[in-house]
């Protein structure tokens, strides 16, 4: 037979057919817009990112450093004709006079004309620039409509009062939700040393931002100059390719993740394909063996299904892809807080092509599952339809599988760009489908074995549907279940993470942190505390210090072995360690001895290093440690390792000194306490602010409610992608039901017929439908609990608590759903006598 035989066969068996062909496809149709709604945004964005490379950065190269810019620095610079722009940036609090209101915020001190490129955005419009020539600030809008402020009004930085001259409205390369916990405020620098903001201790960060002159060659000047000199400066820079290429990066890591989630929507459709085709291909065995009758090969039944499928398939791909290309137009107000460009949104044809190759391929692959029973079609089965043929296992059912998980493995790879991530994707998500396939059929051999045969005929009735020829329990659960597994994990790692930060509800955790505090202001802020009747938790003094040496090594001499195994940014960073002669309730000693007190200079002073970092330095106990405390060296040796509990609401520490040794060290100080109200907090804040203008409060309450709304902002969009999944598995639900609705009219009409009534039908239908429903929705709440549970004990360590309201919500909402469909779907045969609806149907 040539292939235009099996198309025109295919074309004359799908006559009949069309309606239940369109409804096997219409289940991927989401899966399919999904992946091209995110991959065509993706494209977008990455076009974008592109183009606007240098806005994204400001300049053509930012310098960066945790110390001031030496002259030797703007000199080098200066050689080279650059423009240069300076920032000096740090956390601080500032005050609204008008209102009285504190806040925790990002002062940025900014002197030239950056940005080179793009502009802050601000309203009005010449706020941007007009700030920087007299006594004014601009401020985060978000943090202007919190105190009502206008451009006008006043507000106090340190010691100095500014006029507000406008509100921020964006920042080059600064995506919105950046600026939720700390709004920037701008300032000239010119006036920075007024405010007496910059102390000992204060953690300040240094920026330089350049522009090349025209026709500079960027990159060899990069390369042959610029790098060299940087790295021996220890200075961080970032230029406009590493920042597209960090940017696009992070973006790509964000497009594939939710490209993962909507292939996981594809997937639970293909599934429904695959159930819906096993159920169709049932009412076609007898053609299947008509056509062997008259002398048809095993594999011609099989070729003009698959060319049925494959047809349907590709005409779901393109209708999915359809639907993307306009779902991507969502996607940029969707995303706003999260990308520091604005999209604009056009045509990918990749993303489209993409979408329509990887549906076709996936909805034949998951057809020809049960599609390959058609080759073993006895003729056999024209006359006795009990006759059931070669009955062996298949291999090419295996091969089936094996391409289905490669498929998977492939695009997962492609999305991750990292084989491991892939093949552990690829694992879950079949370990997924696993336990849920394996809870269907368990639970359709627990009710088959423990039959309840002394229950009434309703029950027994609507029980048996569960595990009868045309059963609908495996398919549902698994896809369904699937479904509510996304959204329940979702769910329930968010309150997680809520949780874990909502320490502000137990009576003897502290809520709020003071730092920045000077030594001369100790004292006093300690005796302004309690006269506010709040409790000084922890007062715990901090030393700056950077590292030496190891084991008789400088850092130099390490850094030039290429051998050497110790992390980077333990030679590079600035250490603030602590001294005190007693461990608190976070930490815990898992090697060696504490030892808290050095009573004599001439005696080795033994410290205590957290665990991770004692791994990163490559140092065991008794190994010597040189800190360089602001000039002086001191040799220390590794007495103790720690495991610290970071998640405490304490001043935890990498490096802790015992007491009699840093005393005299120049230091800043940290006080902890607790507020019980709102209004008291308020007032402290103001008092200290207007005191104590250096010293910064952490308000945790407020940090609270901060994180609350990030996390909200991102499952926002995490559930909009997981409920394609839910969405899909309803398709598939709908698609299930309406298929073996042929059946279940058949299974009706013969009750009707032996006298069973309307009520007695209906009943029947409701409880099946229950059970299924329950089963569904309990089995995807089983798997979410079980993966919140995982992700609280291992990755967040925090007790899990779920919230049993959010339980119910879905149990009921997923079981509901489940009823109606079903019982839409069945009114006809209960409304209608059983001659009518044979004569309607047959």
């Amino acid at each position: 037979m040539n292939f235009s035989w099996f198309l025109k066969m295919a074309w004359r068996d799908s006559r009949k057919n069309r309606s239940r062909l369109l409804l096997f496809m219409s289940s991927m149709v989401l899966g399919i817009a999904a992946l091209v709604a995110i991959n065509s945004f993706g494209d977008n964005m990455r076009r974008e990112i592109d183009g606007e490379a240098k806005k994204l950065l400001g300049a053509d190269l930012v310098v960066e450093s945790r110390f001031p810019i030496t002259d030797t620095v703007r000199a080098f610079f200066d050689s080279l004709d650059t423009e240069q722009s300076e920032e000096i940036s740090f956390a601080s609090m500032v005050l609204f006079p008008e209102s009285g209101g504190t806040r925790l915020v990002q002062v940025r001190a900014l002197e030239g004309d950056f940005p080179y490129y793009g502009a802050i955005e601000t309203q009005p419009v010449e706020a941007s620039r007009s700030f920087r020539s007299g006594q004014e600030a601009l401020a985060d809008n978000t943090l202007m409509l919190q105190f009502d402020a206008q451009p006008g009004d006043p507000i106090k930085v340190g010691e100095l009062t500014f006029t507000l001259d406008g509100s921020i409205h964006k920042v080059p390369g600064q995506p919105g939700i950046a600026a939720t916990v700390a709004p920037p405020v701008y300032i000239p620098l010119s006036y920075l040393e007024e405010t007496g903001l910059l102390q000992k201790g204060s953690r300040v960060n240094y920026k330089l931002y350049l522009k090349f002159p025209e026709r500079t060659n960027v990159a060899q000047l990069m390369a042959e100059t610029i790098v060299p000199f940087l790295e021996k400066e220890e200075l961080r820079y970032d230029d406009v390719d590493e920042r597209k290429e960090e940017i696009g990066e992070s973006y790509q890591n964000l497009t594939g993740f939710l490209n993962l989630v909507a292939f996981i929507a594809l997937l639970l459709g293909c599934l429904g394909v695959a159930s819906a085709v096993h159920i169709y291909l049932r009412e076609k065995v007898l053609s299947v063996a008509v056509l062997r009758c008259l002398g048809g090969k095993g594999a011609y039944g099989l070729w003009i299904f698959l060319i049925q499928i494959a047809v349907m398939g590709l005409l779901g791909a393109v209708v999915g892809a359809g639907l993307g290309t306009v779902i991507q137009f969502v996607l940029p107000e969707l995303f706003a807080d999260f990308i520091p460009v604005e999209v604009d949104m056009a045509l990918s044809w990749s993303a489209i092509l993409q979408g329509v190759i990887t549906g076709l391929l996936i909805a034949v692959l998951f057809a020809l599952l049960p599609l390959l029973s058609v080759r073993k079609v006895s003729p056999l089965r024209t006359l006795r339809a009990s006759f059931e043929g070669d009955q062996s296992p298949d291999p090419l059912r295996f091969l089936v599988f094996g391409l289905i998980a490669v498929f998977v493995f492939l695009f997962s790879f492609l999305q991750l760009n990292n084989w491991l991530d892939a093949l552990i994707f690829t694992g879950g998500t079949f370990i997924a489908f696993l336990i849920l396939g394996g809870m269907a059929r368990l639970l359709m051999l627990v009710v088959r074995k423990f039959f309840p045969t002394g229950w009434s005929y309703l029950w027994r009735q609507s029980l048996a549907n569960l595990y009868r020829p045309n059963n609908q329990t495996l398919v549902l659960i698994v896809t369904i279940g699937l479904g509510t597994a996304l959204i329940g994990v979702l769910f329930f790692v968010q309150q997680v993470l809520i949780d874990k930060v909502a320490l502000t509800g137990s009576e003897h955790q502290p809520n709020m942190v003071l730092f920045d505090i000077q030594s001369d202001q100790e004292k006093e802020l300690a005796q302004l505390t309690q006269s506010y009747d709040l409790p000084l938790i922890q007062q715990v003094p901090v030393v700056t210090m950077r590292l030496g040496g190891l084991e008789g090594r400088t850092v130099t001499e390490i850094k030039e072995d290429t051998t050497d195994q110790v992390r980077g940014w333990v030679l590079n960073r600035e250490y603030r360690v602590t001294y005190r002669d007693s461990l608190i309730s976070s930490e815990e000693i898992v090697q060696g001895e504490w030892l808290g007190t050095v009573n004599s200079p001439s005696d080795s002073v033994f410290v205590s290093l957290e665990d991770g970092l004692a791994e990163s330095m490559q140092v065991d106990i008794g190994d010597k440690v040189t800190f360089n405390v602001q000039g002086a060296m001191i040799d220390t040796y590794v007495g103790s390792i720690r495991k610290v509990d970071w998640q405490r609401v304490q001043t935890n520490f990498l490096v802790v000194f015992p007491t009699g040794v840093l005393e005299r060290a120049p230091k800043f100080h940290v006080i902890i306490t607790r507020v019980e109200s709102d209004q008291t907090a308020a007032n402290f804040q103001q008092a200290v602010v207007k005191q104590y203008p250096n010293v910064s409060v952490i308000d945790l309450k407020l940090i609270l409610q901060t994180v609350d709304d990030i996390l909200n902002k991102i499952a926002f969009v995490i559930r909009f992608m997981a409920f394609f999944s839910i969405i899909t598995g309803i398709i598939v639900l709908i698609g299930s039901v309406i298929i073996s609705k042929y059946q279940r009219i058949q299974e009706s009409v013969l009750l009707r017929t032996i006298g069973a009534t309307r009520k007695q039908i209906f009943g029947i239908n409701v409880l099946e439908y229950f059970f299924l429903g329950s089963l569904a929705s309990l089995a995807g709440i089983g798997i979410a609990l079980l993966g919140g549970w995982l992700l609280a004990q291992y990755s967040f360590e925090t007790p899990f608590t779920p919230s049993l309201l959010v339980v119910l919500i879905v149990y009921l909402a997923i079981t509901g759903l489940t009823m109606l469909i079903g019982l839409a779907n069945s009114r006809s045969i209960v409304n209608n006598p059983p001659l009518e609806i044979l004569r309607r149907e047959v």
